[in-house]
């Protein structure tokens, strides 16, 4: 279930930016961030930073909960993800109510802080971005660069391993299989969500605690189809990688798509899956 943005770096964001991709992005927050705006705990007048801040709109609803006396900045790498972000905050129900945010073109590798923002963040914040990282430790140094003594790391990634769809759809096993080893071509990481605390602890962060945001449902509840579309989402997004490395044959990888669009409409099918979050505090 990966999300987000894209980095600058010898890895690649294996979804892209298509259309389709940032429907799925949009989608994907609706369904998250309720959940995870909780398990941060923000309060008003804390400043934020969001390290790939994609569309922005979790960068909005943390907006909301420090103003009016906080901000967030949000960070963002791709331009397409940028506009749309700046679009979404710039119309409708977000332009009759403005927010402290504001969104900035950078690299999670070198962020574009200016001298008076360097440590000066109560909270950084970064979702969905480190499996998409050859070096995490890298961007994690960048934030410690803007985050204020006594101030919040925050991480929320992926571990693959945990993705369990049940009844199994037919053809799932090879497909999910690809899709790791897909990571793997790219240089990056399908299992990261397992090694947060240990890179906040490589980086000299104190008081880390973790946590995980289940993410999934069941075939009797209204977010169901929105979980499943957004998995059958997520393959299809990583189709091109899969066919160019080689990694499974196109007309097992369709296959598998239609197994997984028949499991959604089984009235028993489920899926359970947990995505691993992870905060530290910088030493004062």
């Amino acid at each position: 279930m990966s999300a987000k943005s894209t980095v600058e770096t010898t890895g690649q964001y294996i979804h892209g930016s298509r259309p389709e991709e940032q429907e799925r992005l949009s989608i994907l927050n609706e369904i998250l961030n309720e959940g995870y705006l909780r398990q941060m705990g923000l309060k008003p007048g804390q400043r934020v930073l969001d390290v790939g801040s994609g569309l922005g709109q979790f960068a909005q609803i943390m907006a909301r909960t420090v103003a009016p006396d906080g901000m967030v900045l949000g960070i963002e790498r791709d331009p397409q993800q940028m506009a749309t972000a700046r679009r979404l905050l710039n119309s409708g129900e977000a332009a009759q109510d403005p927010v402290p945010l504001k969104f900035r073109r950078g690299d999670a590798l070198k962020l574009p802080l200016l001298p008076d923002e360097v440590e000066s963040f109560d909270v950084v914040h970064a979702r969905f971005l480190l499996e998409h990282v050859p070096n995490p430790g890298d961007v994690i140094r960048q934030m410690l660069r803007a985050v204020r003594p006594g101030g919040r790391i925050i991480l929320s990634d992926d571990d693959h391993s945990t993705f369990n769809p049940t009844p199994e759809p037919a053809g799932f096993p090879a497909l999910w299989q690809a899709y790791l080893r897909s990571y793997d071509r790219l240089g990056n990481d399908p299992f990261i969500g397992r090694r947060l605390v240990a890179l906040l602890h490589e980086a000299g962060l104190k008081r880390i605690r973790n946590s995980i945001v289940f993410f999934g449902g069941c075939a009797h509840q209204s977010v169901f189809a929105l979980v499943a579309e957004n998995l059958i989402g997520v393959l299809r997004g990583a189709q091109d990688t899969i066919l160019e490395e080689s990694l499974l044959d196109p007309s097992v990888f369709q296959a598998a798509i239609e197994g997984l669009h028949t499991w959604k409409q089984r009235p028993d099918a489920a899926l359970w899956y947990g995505i691993c979050w992870a905060e530290g505090v910088k030493a004062s």
